[in-house]
């Protein structure tokens, strides 16, 4: 159902575009939209797996810096994205994207569930985006999008008071975290179009640099639960944090946005918190109250209300 109402409005929206697009294409371009929604929602419920287990949270900090610092680094040497990119911006962008960012996301997961991870940061992901577009670089927001993102605060406020089996007392401060979380993220995402970055500046800043610092300071000063977590919870996070959202999910949303628009797998980015609370119900048995549900639906025609854009860029 959440899928679909993300569709139909993608389809109402993006229509001029995408009917001009040969049909194979259209076709290969949606369903790589439509992975990448499954890889972010995965990702919400194999890190929340991962924040209850043994690992600790420098764990999966370190695995996803590791693993995916090594596979990109022969790619970083091959393009050398540092001569496209100031050594400053490089800098900041490693800041927005690395250790800090991650700690906030797996410290709200160890606190709160799935359906809160999706909604405070895919969620709440439009809302800072505009905030910061327009304090920093005078974007306007429409009127349609302050509608959107009214819909959106009220049903996250519903959502943080719906899950069943859940402590408030630390579910709010996992909240918190993932606000956070989403404030670094929504950062880079303003800065993405700012700064003309690509692929392999994301991977040198946000992976290798990373990588390079962080690793060390894990191994020697960190708390580490390596030792006590199964072989299953460790291939698992090293799989997903170190490989699926770098490597993956930069390609599926790369091919997405070239055949069917960027406009068009963003807006379907909005599934996500939906189909990532789904996967949290089956795989994690989490429980969400009716309620739960209905604010999840507003949700996301919150965020489909508000990544609509102005008429003259469509």
């Amino acid at each position: 159902m959440i899928i679909s109402s993300a569709l139909s409005a993608i389809l109402l929206h993006g229509k001029y575009s995408l009917l001009n697009q040969p049909k194979n294409i259209l076709i290969s371009g949606f369903l790589a939209a439509i992975a990448v929604i499954f890889v972010w929602s995965s990702w919400l419920v194999v890190s929340r797996a991962g924040a209850t287990s043994a690992l600790t949270i420098f764990d999966m900090t370190a695995l996803r810096f590791g693993i995916s610092g090594v596979l990109a680094l022969p790619i970083v040497f091959y393009y050398k994205p540092w001569k496209t990119l100031s050594i400053l911006r490089i800098l900041l962008l490693s800041f927005i994207l690395g250790p800090v960012y991650l700690f906030a996301v797996f410290g709200g997961f160890a606190l709160a569930p799935v359906a809160h991870g999706g909604a405070f940061m895919n969620g709440l992901l439009p809302i800072m985006s505009l905030t910061i577009g327009y304090l920093y670089f005078k974007n306007k927001v429409t009127n349609l999008q302050k509608v959107g993102a009214i819909i959106i605060l009220i049903s996250c406020g519903i959502l943080s008071f719906s899950a069943e089996g859940i402590n408030l007392s630390d579910s709010w401060v996992g909240d918190l975290l993932f606000v956070i979380g989403g404030l670094f993220f929504s950062v880079y995402v303003i800065c993405n179009p700012a700064w003309n970055l690509n692929a392999t500046h994301v991977l040198l800043s946000g992976s290798v640099i990373n990588a390079i610092y962080y690793v060390p300071i894990w191994y020697f000063f960190l708390p580490s639960g390596l030792s006590k977590a199964t072989d299953s919870d460790i291939l698992l996070q090293a799989l997903f944090q170190g490989l699926v959202p770098t490597f993956l999910g930069l390609l599926l949303i790369g091919y997405a946005a070239r055949t069917v628009g960027s406009n068009t797998t963003s807006s379907m980015m909005a599934a996500v918190p939906g189909v990532g609370t789904i996967l949290g119900v089956i795989f994690l048995g989490e429980i969400l109250e009716p309620i739960g549900w209905i604010a999840l639906l507003t949700l996301t025609l919150g965020i489909l209300v508000t990544s609509i854009p102005k008429r003259n860029s469509i």
